[in-house]
């Protein structure tokens, strides 16, 4: 029998609704934090998506991309043209980007950018007008100059660009910030130059030979970099072999350096990267022409017993080893002959080039090789 009255039932169900309903507020709150968290992590998630969209793809790089933007561009057409390049991270954030600054006017044109450009840098590119216009020449470095001989080149361009100058350029050669900067930033490159005593330079050999465009802004700074970086770029593919063959990448540039003036087919440098590590192997003077020549900071046909007898670390007739550093900018064909040298087991410690010809004689004794000179004397001019 049921003896609850109407007001007790009533207050019961009035404590059922109270319960229910604070179990409801509960659902709510939870579900209130649970979408509020979520809408923050999205948030976040958008900010660093958008902080990292506007900064540069690649900080370090220097390699130059070039880009055509065509007549009547939309920004969206812009957008995916330079993503698609790879100059910039998301097209999505720089539609909104220009959008938010109201930026407009963007003038068609060859653009030329680097990974390292930021969002904000491209845009205002973007809308000056094409870098062509800004383009004042090139710097060429070919296989086998030196830093010295490269200021020659850069000195031309003074008059367009007041930073190309050849004394700034070679204060630049001799700057221990600028040099431990780019060591910081290319490792594997540069630490066993850094390591090195005596050196003239720190990154003679280091800046690769290839055609680097000028502009009307262009520091020194950025141009040595991007020259740095074509070494390291090139030498990724072979850092495993220096490493397994023991040597230091000052050494194999050095050795390089030489071989580049010193042959001119594959097989010859090949060759005579065997003869100079044989040399070594022996602890022999490499004896190179080249090493004298840089010593005394001059070209010389013919060496005389003075020439030849220079006081400088520089000098591998008298000092035994592979000297402070590298004497030129070598190819990548001389870092690979230095890495793959050919036949080291037939001994060959001397050569001796027909400089009319271009043949190379090698010998295995001193006797065979001043046969060898002998042979080659009238042509040599001897």
């Amino acid at each position: 029998m049921d003896n609850q009255t109407p007001n007790d039932q009533g207050s019961r169900k009035k404590s059922l609704h109270q319960a229910e309903s604070r179990v409801v507020n509960r659902i709510v709150l939870w579900v209130v934090g649970i979408v509020v968290v979520l809408l923050v992590i999205v948030g976040l998630m958008g900010y660093r998506y958008v902080k990292s969209s506007l900064e540069p793809v690649n900080e370090k790089a220097t390699d130059r991309i070039t880009v055509h933007i065509p007549i009547g561009s939309s920004t969206k057409e812009i957008g995916a043209t330079l993503q698609n390049k790879k100059i910039i991270k998301s097209a999505t954030v720089f539609n909104y980007y220009v959008k938010f600054h109201s930026y407009t006017n963007f003038k068609a044109g060859d653009y030329t950018f680097t990974q390292a450009n930021t969002l904000q840098q491209i845009v205002g590119e973007l809308r000056a007008g094409s870098t062509g216009d800004n383009q004042i020449g090139t710097v060429l470095v070919k296989e086998g100059v030196t830093v010295e001989q490269i200021g020659d080149v850069i000195d031309k361009l003074k008059s367009k660009n007041a930073n190309m100058s050849k004394e700034k350029f070679l204060d630049l050669m001799k700057n221990e910030t600028f040099f431990a900067k780019l060591a910081k930033d290319y490792p594997k490159l540069l630490t066993s130059a850094a390591q090195a005593k005596d050196v003239r330079y720190r990154l003679e050999g280091y800046l690769f030979p290839a055609t680097y465009t000028i502009t009307k802004k262009e520091t020194l700074k950025t141009l040595v970099a991007q020259m740095v970086q074509k070494t390291d770029s090139i030498l990724q593919q072979y850092y495993t072999s220096i490493n397994k063959q023991g040597y230091k990448v000052q050494e194999v540039m050095t050795l390089a350096s030489l071989v580049e003036r010193e042959g001119s087919t594959a097989n010859d440098r090949r060759t005579i990267a065997g003869v100079f590590l044989n040399r070594l192997a022996v602890k022999m003077p490499l004896q190179s022409d080249i090493s004298v020549m840089y010593a005394l900071n001059t070209h010389k046909t013919h060496l005389t017993n003075t020439d030849t007898a220079v006081d400088s670390p520089y000098n591998l007739y008298v000092n035994t080893g592979y000297g402070p550093g590298p004497f030129d900018s070598p190819s990548e064909a001389s870092i690979s002959a230095v890495l793959s040298p050919l036949d080291r087991d037939k001994n060959y410690l001397y050569f001796v080039a027909n400089l009319k010809t271009g043949e190379i004689l090698y010998a295995t004794t001193r006797e065979a090789h001043d046969a060898n000179v002998a042979k080659f004397a009238a042509d040599n001019g001897q």
